[in-house]
């Protein structure tokens, strides 16, 4: 058997690096996006700021859930480890095709277009200058993740960093408004307008909060880190709890600096509100400013994504001889090299669909929402599960108040899984129809018994 199919993860990844993956996830286009339609659902700033707040702690019961799973099952496999361990092989297959033709291939095609966008505006390059951008991101990162994990590890905490100034920026700009300081442009005309005031329907509420929710989703990824984080088991929870904290506090005082710098009713009428803040505080030059920050953003979760993304091709490779080769880890980069090839193709593949359509963002958007909710659920619940069927497995950490905090993540699971299904547009049908499809080619290779040379314990 070659060194490659021999070698496992090592324990290669630090605190850090971690913390610095999973806010490079989360902290992506979305919170220069989803704060002017959550000032729109809410209608005061008290109550859009408390759902902000309220998305940290669902996000942080969640976590606490996730670290559960993960400090007992450590493995490069994440989500896909759980869902083979609660309802076996087969749902793990589908969650595994489900992660390399929709979620997670899609997650970096609808980034590389956000990408795109932003750098077509500081830099066209012709009608299709944002789909030639998303494909050179993707290109170029894919190199950079074979390259190794430690090239791409310590890209992404400069990436992370600088994605974090930003917004650090953009704090300051409204902290400077908000202080007394001189504006360099006039405020939109909408700033005088009367706020609406007083507690929102249960209705806009929760819409609010499929918003604020899916601009902090991405912190499960960490899963699949916990099998190279060094130290203790624990030490996953800890990653977990400081980023998300992290997260939080930034997204909370971004969206302050915000309102206190356009006023509630200017975010909400705003198509772009960091830029329209950014354009008060530092004049037109601030438009350029903001654009490479969301580029940046894009990058970073883009990369992340990357690093975690291929790790569940890899599990699948080891649990199915069929597609042994997808189990191949490098010994010395410490990666899945095929893994990670075949990932960004199928995005790619995606980019230039989407470029082919109108609307590629949202159509991506649309094609992933409803699969990635369904097996969030699903791995939520997997802790019930387990805990019921394996109560002898050490557990270096167990969610307190169970089973009470994972029922009530696995209720927010679903209500974001019919959310996304309430306007079914094609975008949806279509990643519900691959998902599907991954479901005969599950059978076609239960069918195919393995060649020799991809049995186990062979000399591939």
């Amino acid at each position: 058997m070659s060194g490659a199919a021999q070698a496992q993860p090592a324990q290669t990844l630090r605190l850090r690096e971690a913390v610095a993956i999973i806010v490079g996830i989360v902290v992506g286009a979305g919170i220069f996006k989803s704060p002017s339609l959550v000032a729109q659902f809410t209608g005061s700033a008290e109550w859009m700021i408390a759902a902000w707040v309220l998305g940290g702690v669902v996000s942080l019961i969640g976590a606490l859930c996730y670290a559960e799973l993960a400090a007992a099952w450590p493995h490069a496999g994440g989500d896909y480890h759980f869902l083979r361990l609660a309802y076996g092989r087969r749902v793990s297959f589908l969650f595994a095709w489900a992660r390399f033709s929709v979620i997670t291939t899609g997650s970096i095609a609808l980034l590389g277009f956000v990408f795109g966008d932003y750098m077509s505006a500081v830099l066209p390059l012709g009608a299709q200058g944002s789909t030639l951008w998303a494909a050179l991101a993707v290109a170029a990162l894919t190199w950079l993740n074979v390259r190794g994990i430690h090239a791409s590890a310590g890209t992404q905490s400069w990436l992370t960093l600088a994605e974090v100034l930003g917004l650090v920026l953009v704090v300051a700009a409204g902290l400077w408004l908000w202080l007394g300081g001189t504006p360099a442009a006039p405020l939109p005309p909408v700033q005088a307008a009367p706020a609406t005031g007083g507690m929102p329907s249960p209705g806009m509420l929760g819409l609010a909060m499929v918003f604020v929710l899916l601009t902090y989703g991405g912190w499960n990824e960490a899963a699949y880190l916990s099998a190279e984080l060094r130290g203790p088991r624990r030490r996953i929870l800890h990653a977990l709890v400081i980023s998300i904290g992290c997260i939080t506090a930034l997204y909370v005082a971004v969206n302050l600096a915000y309102v206190h710098g356009l006023g509630l009713q200017g975010m909400a009428r705003s198509e772009a509100v960091a830029a329209d803040l950014l354009r008060v505080a530092f004049g037109r030059g601030g438009e350029t400013l903001i654009a490479a920050m969301v580029a940046v953003a894009a990058l970073t979760s883009i990369n992340a994504t990357m690093i975690v993304g291929a790790r569940t091709n890899f599990a699948v490779g080891r649990d199915w001889p069929q597609l042994r080769a997808l189990g191949r880890w490098h010994p010395q980069r410490g990666v899945p090299t095929l893994a990670l090839l075949l990932q960004s193709g199928f995005a790619l593949a995606l980019v230039a669909l989407g470029g082919a359509l109108r609307g590629g963002f949202e159509a991506m958007v649309d094609y992933t929402a409803p699969v990635f909710w369904s097996f969030f659920l699903l791995s939520t619940l997997a802790l019930i599960v387990l805990r019921r069927r394996q109560p002898e497995t050490p557990r270096p950490f167990k969610v307190p108040l169970y089973p009470l905090l994972p029922l009530a993540f696995a209720g927010v699971c679903g209500y974001m899984l019919w959310s996304s299904l309430v306007y079914v547009k094609t975008g949806a049908l279509a990643g519900v129809g691959v998902l599907l499809a991954g479901g005969l080619v599950m059978l076609a290779l239960e069918r195919r018994p393995p060649s020799a040379r991809e049995a186990p314990g062979s000399g591939a």
